[in-house]
């Protein structure tokens, strides 16, 4: 964000009626690289229809609600350890279906 853009803001008060893709991953306290995982996985809708590669935008409102919902936030993180184990487990050559999450043995 630029600087005018964060006096002008600190002046309202508010966060801005639309949220870019950064924003909304600072509201999360997410990566920005995990966003995409949670639009796809539908814990997340971008407003409008926006094209595959287009700019993204998220209603502030909307993500100040589900930030307050723990189940809410249980399945994001969920959402995003899955992928990840999916990913580094294909990089591996290692199965990777989303039942072959095991935890490793206490030694």
């Amino acid at each position: 964000m630029r600087e005018d853009q964060h006096r002008f803001l600190m002046l309202l008060g508010q966060l801005p009626a639309r949220l870019t893709v950064e924003q909304t991953a600072w509201v999360l306290n997410c990566q920005v690289h995990d966003m995409p995982i949670l639009v796809a996985a539908r814990l997340l809708k971008p407003l409008g229809n926006p094209p595959s590669n287009g700019i993204k935008f998220f209603a502030a409102s909307e993500v100040l609600e589900l930030a307050k919902d723990p189940k809410w936030l249980v399945r994001v993180t969920v959402a995003i350890n899955q992928y990840w184990y999916k990913q580094n487990a294909r990089r591996k050559g290692q199965p990777q279906s989303a039942g072959d999450i095991v935890m490793p043995a206490a030694a």
